[in-house]
């Protein structure tokens, strides 16, 4: 008991009154990180090792190499049953949002959790390091040492959702910026000629300097075309990916044209038409809206100026006379 006094006390001299709880949070958080790794190690299915003994055995030097140049096996696979959600609809979801940012990866999932997780862990120990200067330089309460602590930790954590949530809102703003320009270009390759396959590959080229993301899609969705693919699979892979009402509204059309056998040039002329006249409308709305966004600043920038302009000599006045009626 002497010595836990002991130990007890020079905690409190060192960290403060909440230097025994630091001690012993920091002393949980070791021994999680210790034991983590152990827990979350996935035992090798002898299955897999005698398919993967196999594969050696048959393997060529030519395919040796060309394995070894595509890349090595994800060292994050055997955490997958932590990192990776086991509900469906929850994988799917984080898969589409990951698709719609740009990352198009097999194991984007598993590395955006891994993100998640080691963010926080990192700004965790951080903020507990924080804490306890904090508590050793000062006399700080209780909450704030929470908020020291578990702050970071959440701030690591949501670092990135925030990161994949922006780079998805820029990447749709991008292929709805440069989706008309590519309408009224596969209308030209339409009407000169091509089918709707190669005028595809015509627009994915000619785009790439200026709206390299949609290009990409479209380029993918020539290559699956060439693969075999069915078409109407694909142009809805397509819209699944953008995640752009534009999008989707011209598969539905182009989807709708091939099922009732309309002409795709007449279609694509129709909505390519719709498309100008909605970026035209988008810019007057966003010109509209300007004049109320610069009324708050217009205010703030020019009315207090004014103010010390109109009233200042006279306050001053006022000031002056005061002062000298003054005993």
């Amino acid at each position: 008991m002497a010595f836990m006094e002991t130990i007890e006390t020079m905690l409190v001299d060192m960290l403060g009154p909440f230097g025994p709880l630091i001690a012993v949070g920091m002393l949980g958080l070791i021994l999680v990180l210790v034991t983590l790794p152990v827990l979350l190690k996935k035992q090798e299915d002898p299955l897999d090792k005698l398919k993967a003994s196999n594969r050696t055995k048959t393997t060529t030097p030519e395919k040796a190499q060309r394995l070894r140049m595509g890349g090595g096996k994800d060292k994050l696979e055997k955490y997958s049953n932590f990192l990776e959600p086991q509900d469906v609809e929850a994988y799917t979801a984080v898969r589409l949002k990951l698709l719609q940012a740009g990352y198009r990866t097999k194991n984007a999932v598993r590395i955006y959790h891994f993100m998640q997780f080691a963010l926080g862990v990192a700004f965790l120990i951080l903020g507990v390091i924080y804490a306890i200067v904090q508590s050793a330089t000062g006399d700080p309460e209780t909450h704030m040492l929470i908020l020291y602590s578990i702050g970071p930790g959440a701030v690591g954590y949501m670092i990135p959702k925030y990161w994949v949530t922006r780079r998805q809102a820029v990447r749709q703003q991008a292929i709805e910026d440069g989706f008309p320009d590519s309408l009224d270009m596969m209308l030209v390759c339409v009407e000169a000629g091509q089918s709707l396959d190669q005028s595809i590959i015509r627009v994915s080229k000619e785009l790439r300097s200026g709206f390299p993301e949609l290009a990409e899609e479209y380029e993918l969705v020539s290559n699956e075309m060439k693969a075999g693919k069915d078409k109407t699979a694909v142009l809805r892979d397509m819209s699944e990916r953008c995640g752009v009402p534009d999008v989707a509204s011209f598969v539905t059309v182009l989807i709708q044209s091939q099922q009732f056998g309309t002409s795709i040039a007449e279609a694509l002329r129709v909505y390519a038409s719709e498309m100008r006249d909605k970026r035209v409308m988008r810019a007057e709305e966003k010109a509209n809206k300007l004049p109320t966004k610069m009324t708050l600043a217009t205010m703030m920038l020019t009315v207090p100026p004014l103010l010390i302009i109109l009233i200042g000599p006279s306050i001053f006045e006022i000031s002056t006379v005061l002062g000298g009626a003054m005993p």
